[in-house]
């Protein structure tokens, strides 16, 4: 099982796609459904036997909930703030200089 490259609380962009997002959790491997899989199309469907990620996402137009896998991510060059709603729910400070959130402690595990 590999490690994960990228940790909960670090902000983080999508390599194919324009959108960024905070990460929330990580699953070791693919955790989500066989049908979720399916909507991939094969041309770009990553393996999953690799860490994936739940982020709190944002395009320019919303904000939603994204279920990525590492080999599509890649740290956020903006250093700025997510706006996603839900951030103040899991996370307390924001660090422009590291471009992490510190997690809560009642989030802590």
């Amino acid at each position: 099982m590999k490690l994960a490259k990228f940790a909960i609380g670090q902000v983080v962009m999508h390599r194919l796609f324009p959108f960024r997002g905070v990460i929330i959790d990580v699953d070791p491997v693919f955790a989500n459904s066989d049908e979720w899989w399916d909507s991939i199309p094969a041309e770009i469907r990553p393996h999953k036997e690799q860490p994936f990620y739940h982020l709190l996402a944002e395009n320019e137009e919303t904000e939603y909930a994204a279920y990525v896998s590492e080999q599509n991510l890649l740290p956020d060059e903006t250093m700025a703030p997510i706006r996603h709603p839900e951030v103040a729910d899991y996370f307390g400070s924001y660090d422009r200089e590291t471009n992490y959130y510190s997690l809560k402690n009642t989030r802590a595990n």
